[in-house]
C-alpha cells in the first residue's frame, strides 16, 4: 500500500516538474528542471514521511461512530499534516541546498501558507481517501474469510434450543417444547403454544415441516404439523385417522395418510 502510494506521488511530482518547466519556457523564463524536480520531490519525500499519520487518523476514525468526533479527528489531523509538511519541506529543502553551497528562502507570508495549505488539503483527502477504501475492503475479505472458516453446520442450523419467529418487522423467540402444533392458515402459518398463546407468521407450511423436523415436530394432516414430543395418547379411529392429546390435555386430530408418522408412539402399531 505504502509503495502504491509512494509510486504515485513521484509519478505526479516529475509530471508536475515538467509541466512547470514547459510552462515556464513558454512565458520566455528559465525552465530549469532540475531544480523544479528537487522542489517537488522534496516536498513528496516529506509527504511520504507523514503517511502514517494520516494512516493512523483514518483509523481512528473508522473506529469512532459520532460524526462530530470524526470531522474533529480529520480536521485537527489536516492541520497537523500540513504544519509538519510545510516545515518539514522547508528544513529539507534548506539544508539540501547549504550542503550545495547555497541557499533557499521560503517567503513566510499568510498568502504562502494558504496557498500550501490549499494544496495539503487536496493531498491528504486523496491519501485519506484512498487508505479508507483500502481499510475497508481489508475488513471486509476479512469478514469473507471468518464466515468461510466457520463449518457449514454451523452456518445453516440455527441454535438447537430455540427458534426465532419473523412477525412483520419484529422476532419472536420459541422454545421448540413449547410448540404443540402449527397449523397452515392461508399464506400464513398459526403456531399454538402449551401456554395458549398463538402466533400467525407469513410462511409455507412445507417449508416450516422441513424447519421443524428436527425437533419431531412432524404433519399429521395435511394442513397441521405436530409436536410428538408433547403427545400423552393417541387414539386411533376405526376410519384410519386419529387424534392425538397433548400432555397438557388439549387435542388435535389426524388423518389417516400421515398415521405412519405416529405409529410407534407409546410403541403401539397402529391399526390398518
Amino acid at each position: 500500500m505504502f509503495a502504491a502510494i509512494a509510486a504515485i506521488a513521484i509519478v505526479i511530482g516529475i509530471v508536475n516538474a515538467l509541466s512547470g518547466a514547459q510552462d515556464a519556457a513558454w512565458r520566455g523564463d528559465s525552465s530549469d528542471i532540475g531544480r523544479r524536480l528537487f522542489w517537488e520531490m522534496s516536498s513528496i519525500i516529506v509527504i511520504l514521511v507523514l503517511v502514517p499519520i494520516l494512516m493512523l487518523s483514518v483509523r481512528r476514525m473508522r473506529r469512532t461512530t459520532s460524526l462530530a468526533a470524526r470531522i474533529g479527528i480529520g480536521a485537527a489531523a489536516l492541520l497537523g499534516f500540513s504544519v509538519l509538511h510545510i516545515t518539514g519541506m522547508v528544513g529539507l529543502r534548506k539544508f539540501m541546498l547549504w550542503l550545495a553551497g547555497s541557499a533557499y528562502d521560503f517567503h513566510f507570508s499568510l498568502a504562502s501558507i494558504l496557498y500550501e495549505f490549499r494544496k495539503d488539503a487536496v493531498t491528504a483527502s486523496l491519501i485519506g481517501a484512498t487508505l479508507w477504501l483500502i481499510d475497508s475492503r481489508r475488513d471486509l475479505r476479512k469478514a469473507a474469510a471468518e464466515t468461510l472458516s466457520i463449518p457449514a453446520a454451523q452456518q445453516e442450523q440455527p441454535s438447537p434450543d430455540l427458534i426465532w419467529l419473523r412477525d412483520g418487522t419484529s422476532r419472536i423467540r420459541v422454545t421448540p417444547r413449547d410448540i404443540l402444533w402449527v397449523a397452515s392458515a392461508g399464506n400464513y402459518i398459526e403456531y399454538s403454544l402449551a401456554n395458549g398463546t398463538q402466533h400467525l407468521i407469513r410462511g409455507t407450511l412445507a417449508a416450516t415441516e422441513s424447519e421443524l423436523a428436527r425437533f419431531a415436530i412432524v404433519r399429521v394432516h395435511r394442513t397441521r404439523l405436530a409436536n410428538l414430543a408433547r403427545v400423552s395418547g393417541v387414539d386411533f379411529k376405526p376410519s384410519g385417522d386419529f387424534e392425538l392429546t397433548f400432555d397438557n390435555g388439549r387435542t388435535l386430530g389426524g388423518s389417516r395418510r400421515y398415521r405412519p408418522a405416529v405409529a410407534s408412539l407409546g410403541g403401539r402399531t397402529a391399526p390398518v
